[in-house]
């Protein structure tokens, strides 16, 4: 089957198609470390809207090219502006409803895997943060330093690495502004999944998304709302909001569900359709 077709997008953003129901994005600024810019924003907006919509897409893989996989905001661009007098404003971050890359605050039903290929710094941290897997070079190296720079990590990276680390882990790398091993990040503080060599980063990163599109997506996605919604709610809340999820319907009265049940009985492998799929009544 081909692939679908994605919108068009500047060169600052690569899209590929590694294996049937995966996306992957790389950020392509490497001269300027994948420093996000407009247009690179613009771009990832884009495309993850049609993602989110595009059913026979069911998992995201986001890299890096080069040596970072992402120093954040551009920085230079933001100090013009500043001595311009045109500050950031609470509305216009509040406006950017899925925050940094279009990721960093995205309450996606699909699964975001992060193929961290080299350092990370500031808004490229707080994307890492809201991925559901990350996958780390050894050589990665993981930072927040927006308070060396009068800035602060406002795009949701804070709430998500207190939940992950806790208060004090937290507050070494946001107030201290300390940069972390990924050794560390997966050890101590809780956000990276599996630390491998550089070149072995993203082939990892496809075979979680393989075993991931190995499942029923409509269960998947059901199980990713629920992750969500715990986040904020307690377990009992957690329960009952979730099980009158649309995900959630969409899964019970799905045909992934008779057809997943079915392949165990006939011990077999099931062959999913896209989620949200329902036999048609005669």
């Amino acid at each position: 089957m081909p692939p679908p077709t994605p919108p068009a997008v500047s060169d600052q953003v690569i899209i590929n198609f590694p294996k049937e129901h995966v996306l992957l994005l790389t950020l392509n600024r490497p001269k300027s470390l994948n420093a996000l810019t407009p247009q690179m924003e613009n771009d990832l907006r884009s495309v993850l809207n049609w993602f989110e919509d595009e059913p026979s897409l069911w998992v995201v893989i986001v890299t890096g090219a080069g040596r970072a996989f992402c120093a954040g905001a551009d920085l230079k661009a933001w100090n013009l502006n500043e001595q311009s007098g045109k500050s950031q404003e609470p509305d216009t971050i509040l406006a950017n409803v899925n925050g940094f890359a279009s990721i960093s605050r995205r309450e996606s039903k699909k699964p975001f895997i992060a193929a961290v290929n080299g350092s990370s710094f500031g808004g490229g941290t707080e994307l890492i943060l809201n991925c559901d897997l990350v996958v780390a070079s050894k050589e990665a190296v993981f930072g927040l330093p927006e308070v060396k720079r009068g800035v602060i990590a406002i795009q949701g990276g804070i709430p998500r690495l207190a939940r992950t680390a806790g208060h004090q882990l937290a507050s070494e790398m946001l107030l201290l502004g300390k940069p972390v091993s990924a050794d560390d990040a997966r050890n101590r503080f809780g956000f990276v999944n599996v630390v491998v060599s550089p070149s072995e980063v993203l082939p990892t990163a496809i075979a979680l998304a393989s075993q991931i599109v190995a499942n029923s997506p409509d269960s998947v996605q059901s199980t990713k709302r629920a992750l969500l919604l715990s986040a904020t709610h307690s377990n009992n809340e957690t329960v009952a909001v979730h099980v009158r999820s649309a995900e959630t319907l969409a899964n019970l009265q799905g045909d992934n569900i008779k057809e997943g049940l079915r392949a165990f009985n006939e011990k077999r492998n099931p062959v999913w359709k896209n989620p949200g799929t329902r036999a048609a009544k005669l």
